[in-house]
């Protein structure tokens, strides 16, 4: 499992995270939450971003309808930023069946009474790989 988070991400992460959740660019993002709200910014600094080639993305998956952040990703990326985790492999990760949750992908349990057992194969699986 580590020498996945050692190597470079498959390009066709991101087609399956466009294709599952969408992928906008971060401008794309900014000017929809300025839309919203009279002050993006501090929305802005939560989010988790890719770096694909020259551009920047974020994954959908931590939005919610309203276009709000999903407070389990939230914290599941402040505490990835807290371990020094890219984020190109938090998004692998997300997207990746995990031992530590039976074999489910992280981003199918984003509910928040999944938020601690999140965290715990989060510091068990990727942590460990990265470090």
């Amino acid at each position: 499992m580590a020498e996945l988070y050692r190597s470079p991400v498959p390009p066709q992460l991101w087609d399956r995270i466009r294709d599952e959740f969408g992928l906008p660019a971060l401008d794309q993002v900014r000017e929809r939450l300025a839309a919203i709200t009279q002050d993006p910014e501090p929305v802005m600094r939560q989010l988790v971003r890719v770096f694909i080639g020259e551009g920047t993305y974020c994954p959908g998956y931590q939005f919610q309808q309203d276009l709000s952040l999903n407070p389990v990703m939230t914290r599941l990326f402040q505490r990835a930023i807290h371990l020094r985790i890219p984020h190109n492999y938090l998004a692998l990760w997300m997207m990746t069946p995990c031992p530590a949750l039976n074999g489910a992908r992280p981003v199918d349990r984003l509910k928040a009474a999944d938020g601690p057992l999140l965290l715990a194969a989060m510091e068990s699986t990727l942590a460990r790989a990265v470090a």
